[in-house]
């Protein structure tokens, strides 16, 4: 039988490849359904509720996600005489995506010791990193020796000499693979330090690619103060600009980034305007101290961090390149000048400390954007990034992600995958028109380190910040495992501190006994070279590569440069700072504290479900506030149901509860309301009472009256109901 149906199916395809014509099939009974018979069917499955309200989505950046788009709506906007890599770069920065070259994969290294992190990058490049990525601690990024540190390690590697620098970047590749160096308000120090190990190692600094960069005017938004002037530190850059154009033309030295506005919960318009911001405040920096157009572009690369919403990280990379191309011909950039080189991460605001593998499905969601939007390089973030440092598993599966959307899922090709999608196309014009407006609000005001002074970016970002944190109290904005879905046995990772004081102890050994044979008159020489030649102008990293050659560590390198009447200006220049913060931090605090109390206690807050009826006439709402309660890491009591109100009050009662909930349907509150709450109160005088959904209008007072104090439903502010719980249970004052 099988073989008589293989026979008649290969006829059959004979046939019609010697008729080579298949037979016209007309379709006129399948009539195309027009928009308005789609809403009319989603109408009628949103069962009342508004259509508006439903299926358009509201972002914060102002801009309002449409169910439906259409072609009719795009045609003027999409890009059909436009090629990738042409024009105003809409399509991408070069005219083969990633066919010829694949994003680079830059997994961060940051273990605290020179010789564990420099195993730890070769390790990584081993393993499918195509850059060496070092993140340094709070104390190098300071330019503060680790023996004068109080914590070494703090985030990252700790440098502070010649030898640590040449142990990190002993038997790395650097004539294959780029570095990249994020080196705080000024790359002097770190850059002479680098280039100071490189020619040390035997290493060419001409074969020296990716960046040594600084982000004066982010540290300055992200500490309030710098420890120089914007002009002095500005001056460094140039001076550092112009040493890697002549000594490193493959290394850039300024990192525009974004990672303060990101952290401060800044919404993508604020978050690409403020940084492009930056941007253009370094070009006239650059331009003004001798610098050309070409030039001081070339030594930027910009970093954005890759947000929870899909399409509008899409958008936002897509509209940056000719946003910037047109910011860059302003200043005299060449059409070559005017590419855009854009280091992408996960944004650090949008992790969380509670169900914290979720991060691994957030942090491969947001790279997928940004490889979509067209990102030259990526650092995936480790799944515990909130927490602490990643170790093997961790940065393994951040890493293989990478490499698994290159070599498994295609993603190195098509060309602009976006390119011509109604959708992406819309919201990229909604976005780049909006990220042009508050750019040219913020250069109106004289530039982003004037419009800091005043305190505005802080301003915007802090009212997104409150906007974001007052929709999580209401659960309009969800975060799976934190004040949604929390899952009651987890326990959270170790954090697995790190013992600063030995760290510190190591670090100064080493550091003894590296200086122990220095010649220290020459080193005082040289010091005080650099420090001339700081006030007097002249190639300041030649001299800080031969200071430090000569045993100065990066303290001793940024004293020497520093010069006081700087100082006294950059205190003047004193401004907010945009601190960092995470979305899910206050559910996170809220439940932490609950579980201290009750690992100190052995009590907890207890929630007594009033379960009234049957098991379907209660359990609805029953799952619903046991969901939301326990958000709070509460006890909550459940039961099979109640059939009269005597029953129920008098378990309550039994049960002790600091709160009761009465669970059933709207039909049948008016008659058990007014007959337990009054009952409850009685069974438990110090305990509050809730009711599971919402009273009518017209039942409200009597409700309130009965004993109702407040109610739990969708619309109810979970965030204040379990911290006046806790208050009540004596956990928070």
């Amino acid at each position: 039988m099988s073989e008589e149906k293989d026979l008649d199916l290969q006829a059959i395809l004979k046939r019609a490849e010697q008729e080579s014509v298949f037979p016209d099939v007309p379709l006129d009974e399948f009539a195309p359904p027009g928009y308005d018979e789609w809403k009319e069917a989603c109408i009628a499955l949103l069962k009342g509720a508004p259509f508006e309200k439903k299926m358009y989505t509201d972002t914060y950046e102002g801009i309002t996600f449409s169910p439906m788009y259409f072609r009719r709506d795009t045609e003027e906007i999409l890009p059909k005489n436009s090629f990738p890599g042409m024009d105003d770069f809409l399509r991408g920065a070069t005219p083969n995506g990633y066919i010829k070259a694949p994003w680079g994969i830059a997994q961060a290294c940051d273990l605290t010791m020179p010789q564990e992190n420099n195993q730890l990058l070769r390790h990584e490049q081993d393993k499918g990193s195509t850059i060496y990525n070092v993140r340094l601690d709070a104390a190098t990024l300071d330019c503060r020796s680790s023996d004068k540190a109080e914590r070494p390690g703090d985030g990252g590697c700790s440098i502070s000499t010649l030898d640590d620098m040449s142990t990190l970047l002993s038997d790395l590749k650097l004539d294959k693979y780029p570095l990249y160096i994020y080196a705080g308000a000024s790359a002097v120090p770190v850059l002479a330090l680098t280039a100071a190990a490189v020619r040390s190692g035997g290493g060419s600094l001409g074969n020296l690619k990716g960046i040594v960069g600084a982000n004066p005017v982010g540290e300055l938004a992200a500490r309030g103060r710098n420890s120089q002037s914007l002009a002095k530190l500005y001056d460094e850059a140039y001076l550092a600009a112009k040493w890697a154009i002549k000594n490193a033309p493959g290394l850039k030295t300024f990192m525009a980034g974004s990672d303060v506005f990101s952290r401060g919960g800044a919404n993508d318009v604020q978050e690409i305007a403020y940084t492009l911001s930056i941007a253009a405040d370094y070009m006239r920096a650059m331009l003004e101290r001798g610098l050309t157009a070409d030039e001081a572009a070339g030594q930027i690369m910009f970093g954005f961090s890759m947000g929870a919403n899909f399409f509008m990280q899409i958008a936002k990379l897509r509209a940056v390149r000719p946003v910037w191309a047109q910011i860059a011909e302003a200043f005299g950039c060449s059409s070559e000048a005017q590419r855009i080189h854009i280091h992408g991460k996960p944004a650090l605001f949008f992790k969380t400390k509670y169900d914290p593998y979720v991060n691994m499905l957030r942090n491969t969601s947001e790279m997928f954007s940004g490889v979509v939007g067209g990102i030259e390089s990526f650092e995936n973030g480790t799944f515990d990034e909130a927490v602490r440092k990643g170790d093997e598993f961790s940065r393994r599966i951040a890493r293989n992600v990478q490499v698994m959307l290159q070599e498994e899922f295609g993603l190195l090709q098509p060309i602009d995958p976006a390119g011509g999608s109604w959708a992406v196309e819309s919201l990229t014009k909604e976005i780049k028109e909006k990220i042009w407006a508050e750019f040219q609000t913020v250069e109106g005001m004289g530039g982003i380190a004037a419009a800091l002074l005043e305190g505005y970016p802080q301003a915007q970002v802090g009212a997104v910040l409150a906007s974001r944190f007052k929709k999580l109290e209401f659960r309009r904005d969800r975060i799976v495992g934190s004040n949604m879905y929390p899952n009651m046995t987890e326990k959270l990772l170790d954090e697995r501190p790190e013992d600063f004081e030995a760290n510190r102890r190591a670090r100064s050994e080493a550091i003894a006994a590296y200086q122990s044979d220095m010649d220290e008159v020459f080193k005082a020489e040289k010091l005080a070279e650099l420090g001339k030649i700081s006030q007097e102008g002249g190639d300041i990293v030649q001299v800080a590569i031969e200071a430090a050659r000569a045993g100065a560590d990066i303290g001793e390198l940024r004293a020497a440069i520093d010069c006081s009447r700087s100082a006294e200006a950059a205190a003047k220049e004193a401004v907010q700072a945009i601190l960092p913060h995470r979305w899910s931090e206050r559910y996170e605090e809220l439940r932490m504290t609950t579980e201290k109390y009750q690992a100190e206690h052995d009590d907890n807050v207890k929630i007594f479900l009033a379960n009234m009826g049957p098991i379907p006439q209660h359990k609805a709402r029953a799952d619903f506030t046991t969901g939301f309660l326990q958000v709070g890491a509460f006890q909550v009591l459940g039961n099979n149901g109640f059939q009269t109100v005597e029953e129920a009050a008098e378990a309550a009662g039994r049960s002790g509860a600091d709160a009761v909930v009465i669970c059933s349907t709207d039909a049948t509150y008016p008659e058990i309301v007014p007959a337990l709450a009054p009952k409850l109160h009685e069974a438990l005088p110090e305990a509050m009472v809730f009711l599971a959904g919402a009273a009518p209008k017209e039942l409200a007072d009597t409700y309130r009256e009965a004993g109702i104090d407040e109610y739990i439903n969708v619309r109810a502010n979970c965030y204040a109901i379990l911290q006046l719980l806790q208050k009540r249970k004596g956990m928070i004052e």
